[in-house]
């Protein structure tokens, strides 16, 4: 659209539309392509950007069922894995499951260089919240590597990429089934608005990274959920999200290597002076506590269940120093902490350092010995481990919730709409460290399958649809002309919702608080909707947009989590919930750090949360769908495949 003329730049027809290339979308292109559904666009705002292509860990996991040595496994079983991590539907649990060999092999045929022995058995380990020895990686840059083999095969396939696109609505008609997608409109990079209309739309648009003023997502990575939440599209556990701690100059995930080496945690004032050990007067002992910082590489993310003395209280403490005295945290790897003697450690840490010959006198010699992937991969973002410190902080890193789907990744209640990906709400409280990205590839064979069999004619009325572009088109423009005159830029706008939610919708939790924080989100909603926001150029035109989207999104997230807290969830998760009638943390922080229990009755059901405008968000708890009792017969599966009827 030209701003001054009102007219959209264009309003093209495509079958299938997918809205994001991380690695879940770029699987899904691949995976309809090859299942006969040609008429294909990719729109992104580049190949380069999101969470996939731009993130890691130290040692980044892939979750796959188990294919190695004389370990059972099956499915069944894995999805009981996923089920076991609570508030998850059963169907979509063995649905995942059942296609994870499928989609790793994809992946290992497509050149993804996963280990295996002189054998072939693709070999394993455990990571959190795993029996079984099912995960596996490449190291770092799993997923990277993902994106890059899956963009080589996609530009073989000669599926088109449109790039430097961000959407910013999506369309939607009604049918005689209810409401359905039919397209979206998105920002060029001249500024300019063009429409897509389409028969299905694949939104693969990532997490909530923009959400949050502490983000371990990568800075390119924004996240649009808030474009479905605003069509009404019915979400799922969007509650339950995973944090951390993670750095803040590279924003990266310091699990692993990077705390099993125990480096020194210090805090320091804002300008960088009064260094102190904070954490070691609420430990027993420097030995209790460096044991607990061992144990914080692979029980990352903050636990509910590990907060009174073991690990996820570093994170508490790492929260309370940053958020709320306003000092700064650093990680230290040019010297040991107070006390520190490899010989004090608990037997697991000690012997796992010994065992893996990380026996340096500092920790950033133990992390060269352990893992020197690890320093260069600061290093290549010019951060020096061997002589600076890590500033670090309690980051949002992935939610667990997002849109409820269906058993093909359809969205429950808008129909030709497939979120998949982390925007896809199909992991519940807990999920083994992985299980993300193999969600992500079995949601592409899923997506397919449906659309191939189900929806592969045309049956959306293309006047309706570019209607529906014109009138989002107009209605953007006539929000852009009140930016004009805006006070709050767009820059500010972000920072206040962002602000908000790493106050009250991150991993410290608290009902009284909560109410209020709901009223401020909606009261910055309608003031941005009355107003728009201040842009510079046609550059800034998309963040403009962006943040309505983000703005609502961040909203209905302070709603569910209101809903989940008035409920009685309790602790559960990342999520630790401050109750003056809850037990204390410790002595030392006073009867204001009370956790609230976890309710494990909710562990059985998940929740459900639909806005259907400003301030009108309902959220209710449903029971969760049980693992199907499926009748493996192989004469009766046939005839049900050959005829299409298991697409149904």
């Amino acid at each position: 659209m030209d701003i001054e003329s009102g007219e959209l730049v264009s309003c093209e027809r495509v079958h299938t539309l997918i809205i994001g290339s991380g690695a879940a979308g770029l699987n899904a292109a691949v995976q309809l392509k090859r299942s006969g559904i040609h008429d294909l666009l990719i729109v992104t705002e580049g190949l380069e950007m999101g969470t996939s292509i731009n993130t890691g860990s130290d040692k980044q996991t892939y979750y796959k069922l188990s294919l190695c040595g004389d370990q059972a496994d099956s499915p069944y079983a894995m999805a009981k894995t996923y089920v076991h991590g609570g508030s998850v539907q059963g169907d979509l649990a063995l649905a995942e499951a059942a296609g994870s060999t499928r989609a790793f092999m994809h992946l290992v045929e497509l050149g993804v260089p996963f280990p295996h022995d002189r054998f072939g058995q693709y070999v394993g380990y455990k990571t959190d919240h795993d029996p079984l020895q099912r995960a596996t990686s490449i190291g770092p840059f799993t997923s990277r590597e993902m994106c890059r083999r899956l963009i080589s095969r996609v530009a073989e396939m000669g599926v088109p990429v449109r790039e430097g696109r961000v959407a910013v609505r999506l369309l939607t008609t009604e049918a005689p089934s209810g409401k359905r997608c039919c397209g979206a409109l998105a920002v060029n990079q001249e500024g300019a608005l063009e429409a897509f209309a389409a028969e299905n739309v694949v939104l693969a648009v990532g997490g909530p990274g923009g959400l949050y003023a502490a983000s371990a997502y990568p800075r390119v990575h924004t996240g649009a959920i808030g474009l479905a939440l605003l069509i009404g599209a019915r979400a799922r556990n969007l509650p339950d999200s995973q944090f951390g701690i993670a750095s803040l100059a590279h924003p990266w995930v310091v699990s692993g290597s990077y705390m099993q080496v125990v480096p020194r945690i210090v805090s320091t004032d804002r300008q960088g002076r009064d260094v102190r050990e904070f954490l070691l007067p609420y430990w027993d002992s420097p030995a209790a506590l460096y044991t607990q910082t061992f144990l914080k590489g692979y029980q990352w993310p903050c636990d509910a269940t590990r907060v009174i003395g073991e690990s996820s209280f570093i994170d508490v403490l790492v929260h309370r120093e940053t958020a709320m005295r306003e000092r700064r945290v650093w990680l230290d790897y040019t010297e040991n902490g107070e006390g520190f003697s490899l010989d004090l450690l608990a037997d697991e840490a000690r012997l796992y350092l010994q065992q893996s010959g990380a026996n340096g006198a500092r920790p950033i010699d133990r992390l060269r010995q352990i893992n020197p992937a690890a320093i260069s991969q600061y290093a290549e973002h010019g951060i020096d481990l061997a002589t600076e410190w890590l500033e670090v902080a309690v980051c949002a890193q992935h939610n667990n919730g997002g849109l409820a789907g269906d058993v093909w990744w359809e969205s429950e209640n808008i129909g030709h709409l497939f979120p998949i990906g982390e925007v896809n709400g199909s992991h519940g409280v807990h999920r083994p460290g992985g299980a993300a990205l193999n969600a992500g590839q079995v949601a592409g064979y899923r997506v397919a399958g449906r659309i191939a069999h189900q929806y592969a004619g045309w049956t959306l009325d293309e006047r309706l649809a570019e209607s529906a572009a014109h009138t989002a088109a107009r209605e953007a423009e006539a929000w852009l002309r009140r930016g004009a005159k805006a006070q709050q830029t767009w820059q500010e706008t972000r920072l206040e919702l962002r602000r908000r939610m790493t106050r009250f919708g991150a991993h410290v939790r608290s009902q009284a608080q909560m109410a209020e924080a709901v009223a401020q989100a909606w009261a910055q909603y309608q003031r941005l909707e009355a107003e728009g926001c201040a842009h510079v150029g046609t550059n800034e035109v998309a963040e403009a947009l962006r943040n309505r989207q983000l703005c609502f999104a961040h909203a209905v997230y302070l709603e569910a989590i209101l809903a989940s807290l008035d409920t009685g969830v309790g602790s559960r998760g990342s999520a630790l919930v401050l109750d003056g009638a809850g037990r204390p943390l410790h002595a030392l922080l006073g009867e204001a750090w009370r956790l609230a229990p976890e309710d494990v009755c909710f562990r059985e059901r998940v929740l459900v949360t639909q806005a259907d405008g400003p301030g009108q968000v309902h959220s209710e708890w449903h029971n969760a769908r049980p693992l199907p009792e499926t009748e493996l017969w192989f004469e009766t599966i046939w005839p049900q495949f050959e005829s299409g009827q298991v697409f149904a």
